[in-house]
């Protein structure tokens, strides 16, 4: 298997790339749909609109489910993470996908084709790992030409293809450089240049950023976006960090124990939780049940909360990220535990009556000790509401929207109404 699944011979695109993207802000900007080469050579799989869609898939190990039901679309263009701790499954779903894991249950369609029985390299899907997997005795120019040499391109053809994503990624005048000599980053630069030089229908990214500094993860996750809207590749993209899911996707697919929680837009996810589960994997910390907090705490959240506060029933279960408490004049108070200072600002571990212990924080140092008590001021950013039960699996979830959970808790009274009533708010 190469780094890059590679299509059969065909005839490469003559697109011009918009390089001014990848320098610029690219965060969710419409995607530049650019003409793909089919898979070819399988009747019923090739290059129409309709993306990829997995439904009810299921895959076993030793009669062990590591992804369990699982129904996700991606569209065409669409860039999708799936987020998930370790050993949630991703990486599984991610190679039943491209046909390296048989499938126990379900289906994977690439434009509503069935892809069951169409062997790995006739998918015309391409893989990006986190190791990069490039061949050291190539420089630069021969690892991103590698699948375009498969795929007989002609020469010239290539080198200009080569040209074309090594200015995309940021390795201009790279191509004659042997990898050793490269850093982590940029060889990763090339190993995502190379995955995207056989214009894959779809491209599938399994923890590519995971080796490096967070840094410089965080530049890359944003690189990767850039590079993947300029080309209009659709993206399923496997990461266990949420800032990185968050900076590449249109959507995010959490993931947990083989089963999908909730797919959303980015936003919309973190606005939005579909169960405390999802909202304490994505980090919030205290979950604050309206009815049985003291009055105080109550009316501080609510009146953050605006007017979906000021509807929300009394069982409303208000949950509160790191930062949602402000050391600042407010109706709120707690007690200090311990002071961390953080690049130009303090953290406090603060317990307050009815919400436990909380991360506040405060702009710049400060003179605070364990012990004080604060006032504290409620960031309505950083506040989400959830629903008071546990959450059944997501549903598949197309390009247009958010998944809607199968589960009762979606249907609670402060369900869906009461979250549009935070996201209008």
């Amino acid at each position: 298997m190469t780094p890059a699944a590679r299509p059969p011979a065909a005839r490469f695109p003559h697109e011009r790339f918009p390089h001014e993207q990848f320098s610029g802000d690219s965060a969710r900007q419409p995607h530049r749909r650019l003409t793909k080469p089919g898979v070819g050579g399988h009747p019923g799989v090739g290059g129409g609109e309709g993306g990829l869609g997995v439904e009810g898939v299921r895959v076993e190990y030793r009669g062990v489910a590591a992804v369990d039901g699982v129904s996700l679309t991606v569209g065409v263009g669409e860039v999708v993470a799936v987020l998930g701790a370790s050993g949630c499954g991703k990486s599984s779903l991610l190679r039943a996908v491209v046909g390296l894991e048989p499938l126990a249950a379900g289906t994977v369609r690439w434009d509503g084709a069935d892809l069951a029985g169409v062997p790995v390299h006739r998918r015309g899907f391409g893989l990006m790992f986190q190791d990069g997997q490039l061949f050291p005795h190539r420089d630069v120019a021969g690892n991103v030409a590698f699948g375009l040499q498969m795929a007989h391109v002609r020469r010239a053809e290539r080198a200009r293809r080569v040209a074309e994503l090594l200015e995309l990624v940021g390795l201009a005048g790279f191509g004659g450089r042997a990898i050793a000599s490269l850093s982590g980053g940029e060889q990763q630069r090339v190993t995502l240049a190379r995955a995207l030089a056989p214009a894959p229908q779809l491209l599938l990214l399994d923890e590519p950023l995971s080796a490096l500094d967070r840094s410089l993860r965080e530049r890359l996750a944003a690189d990767v976006r850039a590079a993947l809207v300029a080309t209009g590749t659709t993206a399923l993209f496997v990461t266990h960090d949420h800032d990185e899911a968050f900076a590449v996707a249109d959507r995010v697919a959490v993931l947990a124990a083989g089963r999908l929680l909730q797919v959303a837009a980015p936003a919309e996810l973190w606005r939005a939780p579909a169960s405390r589960e999802v909202a304490e994997f994505l980090g919030y910390e205290a979950f604050v049940r309206l009815a049985g907090a003291p009055p105080v705490l109550a009316s501080a959240l609510r009146r953050a909360l605006g007017a979906a506060g000021a509807h929300a029933p009394r069982s409303t279960v208000v949950a509160a990220a790191p930062g949602a408490f402000v050391v600042a004049d407010g109706a709120a108070s707690g007690r200090v535990a311990a002071v961390a200072f953080r690049r130009g600002r303090t953290e406090l571990a603060v317990d307050v009556d009815g919400a436990g212990r909380v991360t506040a924080v405060a702009p710049g140092p400060g003179s605070w000790r364990a012990g004080d008590v604060v006032a504290l001021a409620v960031d309505p950013h950083r506040l989400a509401l959830v629903p008071a039960g546990p959450a059944g699996p997501a549903g598949p979830a197309g390009p247009a929207g958010p998944a809607e959970p199968a589960g009762p808790a979606e249907h609670d009274a402060q369900g869906p109404e009461l979250r549009a009533r935070v996201a209008g708010g």
